[in-house]
């Protein structure tokens, strides 16, 4: 089953989705979890677990009781309980990983509105009119953003999602502060006559409803598979030793991108061994402070004050050891003892891999041109003039 945005076009060949991928059919697998107890058989007498995970647009997702003991799968399309009329959804998980899925997340099973039940199956009729309300909200999303604009309300319509049934809209939006709308809701009413809900959202949950491709070239992670949204603060592009460059650091939502978070606990790890960078070192021959460091290598920079061209490169345990001195009042004659274990032979050594040192050696050879010999050009002339006499 697939929407008309996901349709075939001509000659059968596949449209593919307009949606990037949040529509919520088959072939838009989004924030889908891979159901590794599918193999495994119950033990005897244990009965399977009731409820299943339903996906709705972009990406939603609910918990649903199935009362009828429905054979369900995924992929299934099926009618659920609303708060008001019912709603069309698409099985992504069953079994007992929804259990699991279920308890991660905290959800009360006996909580009935939170935890609705399954109708049935959709039928054609119902797959029917869930399209044409579908339909409608591109178009319908376009109006609202206007009359949003005409009524001078500082919010952005960033999506329009319709109940299966087509009784009722969710508008989503995003505003710095709080809005105002209730005149817009009286103009939505009136002019798309239909119940309307509005959500507040904000801009890291707008950008994963919505999807796109982030700076690295992949999908943006909050639309694919990222779930739960960490805070992200400067301090993490500070423990990185990234430039707090905001057009780099933000990402398409306009916050701090969220992979600033991977890899800040392996930060953190390697930088218990480095002293801490306001730390000076006094020696003998005057007081440095660190300018620089290397968390991969494990090297530190330091310059005395008052010369800070000069940078003396010193090891992690070497400068916890000066360290040490200056906490017993003692101090080291200077770095450059130090700093000259580190020296480096940086004369780069060559070798002719190759065989030949031309940078040229692949031109095409330039051809060389034949001399005239006007000696015997001459000699040809002598013989033609006795000849004529």
């Amino acid at each position: 089953m697939a929407c008309n945005s996901c349709s075939t076009g001509k000659n059968g060949q596949p449209k593919g989705c307009r949606n990037n991928g949040t529509c919520g059919t088959d072939g838009c697998n989004k924030l889908t979890v891979f159901d590794w107890l599918s193999n495994m058989s119950l033990p005897n007498g244990e009965k399977p677990f009731n409820c299943v995970e339903v996906r709705f647009k972009n990406g939603r997702k609910h918990y649903y009781k199935n009362p009828d003991n429905l054979s369900l799968s995924i992929g299934d399309v099926v009618a659920t309980q609303a708060q008001f009329g019912h709603d069309i959804g698409m099985v992504t998980l069953t079994g007992e990983l929804v259990r699991i899925q279920m308890k991660r997340k905290k959800v009360d099973i006996d909580d009935a509105e939170t935890v609705r039940k399954i109708y049935r199956k959709a039928s054609e009729k119902d797959i029917r009119i869930w399209q044409e309300a579908r339909d409608k909200e591109e178009p319908m999303k376009v109006r609202a953003r206007q009359f949003a604009i005409d009524l001078n309300l500082e919010m952005k319509i960033s999506d329009i999602e319709f109940q299966g049934d087509g009784s009722k809209a969710t508008f989503y939006y995003t505003a710095e502060d709080r809005v105002d709308f209730r005149e817009l809701i009286k103009v939505y009413a009136r002019d798309f006559k239909t119940r309307i809900e509005m959500r507040q959202v904000g801009f890291r949950q707008e950008a994963a409803r919505l999807g796109g491709i982030g700076s690295c070239g992949r999908e943006l992670c909050c639309s694919t598979w990222l779930t739960d949204f960490r805070s992200v603060s400067t301090s993490s592009a500070r423990y990185q030793q990234l430039s707090l460059n905001p057009q780099k650091l933000a990402g398409q939502c306009g916050k701090l991108k969220c992979c600033l978070n991977y890899e800040l606990d392996t930060y953190l790890e390697a930088l218990e061994s480095f002293p801490k960078t306001d730390i000076k070192l006094v020696t003998e021959k005057g007081t440095a402070v660190c300018q620089k460091t290397d968390i991969f290598k494990g090297f530190m920079w330091y310059a005395y004050e008052g010369e800070w061209m000069n940078w003396h490169k010193l090891t992690t345990e070497q400068a916890n050891e000066i360290i040490d001195r200056n906490v017993k009042n003692k101090k080291v004659p200077s770095l450059e003892e130090y700093a000259a274990d580190l020296i480096e032979d940086t004369k780069v050594k060559y070798d002719n891999v190759v065989g030949q040192d031309s940078l040229t050696r692949f031109d095409s050879p330039k051809r060389k041109k034949k001399r005239r010999n006007n000696k015997g050009r001459n000699r040809n002339r002598k013989k033609a003039s006795r000849n004529a006499k």
